[in-house]
């Protein structure tokens, strides 16, 4: 990636998360040039958006119907009213350091911009009344998950969280955590949204839900799933999502969603992804990247521990383990600050925060990860 004065950068924010087959591909410019001879937007259904949603349904294991939008945020806020309506309860779990896009009800104790800047809770503008429904937990903790459910028993219309964390930095579910998530919302009358927005498509072609063999009711995805462009999507069992209009009576609509050209750079990017081999050379590239700058950091003396998912990672200057948000915060951001303004120097994009993930895609290659990691070494020791 080249900015604006000409220096060259090997990036590894991918317009967060959603680059994965690289920026400016041929394939998915060229098809999107012969979409747009057609015309851009049309207010009607148009064909690409059954290719699409065929695509969705067969590659997501929870996905029976799918609802294009525009974007995540408006994903979130579309499951979140239909899983109110479905179950006739009004309150929400969702995790600390979690982030679900910047509709009102899930700005409470956020993850993503929110942590990154310091902002307080339900930041200015977002009416108590707005997160009143809300209730916060820490990720990895099913006890306290257990603790909400008693305390609320028979209001709670729904548990939302990202399968993996991308949005406190990357941090993963304990061994049994989501299938414990499960049986709670299983129990207690509850639907499991897996916000997969930022998992979707990367963890494995049938996202983190496939990765880990847990069934959500709902899903949300976007990111990837557009190749590029804006778009946004949510998706789960047939009998839930019946209940949206012209359907059901639970109305939601948007002049752009399912447009031509999103619909387009969509199905060239998960025909690209269905190739063998994508997944295995993701997660190779990535764990190469992420053992050498961890090695490197605790050669140069410093606290630092990480992981990866196939192209998904993240890394932290601590000790660790790093189960949750209160976790992540206790790694030296200070520290982090420096780490990234001298890696931007020696040509590396990172994300400029300690709480997001990382993302490598297809098109970086052996060559970009052994020339990040000597760098990450000369930075390391400088700091």
């Amino acid at each position: 990636m080249w900015d604006i004065d000409g220096n060259k950068n090997i990036d590894y924010v991918g317009s967060w998360g959603l680059a994965i087959i690289g920026h400016a591909d041929e394939e998915v410019l060229a098809a999107l040039a012969e979409t747009m001879k057609k015309g851009t937007s049309f207010g009607a259904p148009c064909l690409l958006e059954n290719v699409l949603a065929e695509m969705v349904i067969a590659a997501v294991p929870s996905i029976e119907m799918v609802r294009f939008v525009n974007s995540g945020t408006e994903a979130c806020m579309g499951v979140l009213r239909l899983a109110r309506a479905f179950t006739g309860k009004e309150k929400l779990i969702k995790f600390e350091g979690c982030f679900h896009g910047h509709a009102d009800p899930f700005l409470v104790k956020a993850g993503s911009g929110v942590a990154t800047l310091g902002l307080p809770d339900s930041p200015g503008g977002v009416p108590k009344a707005a997160t009143f429904e809300t209730l916060n937990a820490p990720f990895n903790n099913i006890s306290a998950v257990e603790n909400l459910f008693e305390m609320y028993k028979g209001e709670i219309a729904a548990i939302i969280l990202e399968p993996v964390v991308g949005n406190s930095g990357f941090i993963v579910p304990k061994p049994d955590f989501l299938n414990a998530i499960r049986i709670l919302c299983t129990q207690n009358g509850a639907l499991l949204i897996f916000d997969e927005v930022m998992t979707g498509f990367r963890l494995s072609y049938g996202g983190a839900q496939e990765y880990f063999g847990i069934t959500p009711d709902l899903t949300t995805l976007g990111k990837i799933m557009g190749g590029g462009l804006p778009v946004g999507a949510y998706g789960g069992r047939r009998e839930i999502m019946e209940m949206l209009a012209p359907a059901g009576t639970i109305y939601q609509s948007g002049t752009l969603s399912g447009n031509p050209l999103a619909m387009t750079a969509g199905i060239h990017t998960l025909k690209r992804l269905q190739k063998p081999g994508t997944y295995e050379y993701l997660d190779k590239i990535t764990g190469e990247l992420v053992e050498g700058i961890v090695d490197a950091g605790k050669k140069a003396g410093h606290a630092i521990c990480g992981g990866h998912i196939s192209g998904m990672f993240g890394f932290f200057f601590t000790e660790g383990p790093v189960y949750n948000f209160g976790d992540a915060a206790k790694s030296d951001a200070a520290k982090f600050a420096r780490f990234y303004r001298g890696m931007l120097e020696e040509g590396v994009y990172f994300a400029p925060s300690q709480f997001e993930a990382g993302f490598t895609s297809l098109a970086h290659t052996s060559e970009d990860i052994q020339k990040t990691i000597a760098a990450a070494e000369k930075v390391l020791r400088q700091i």
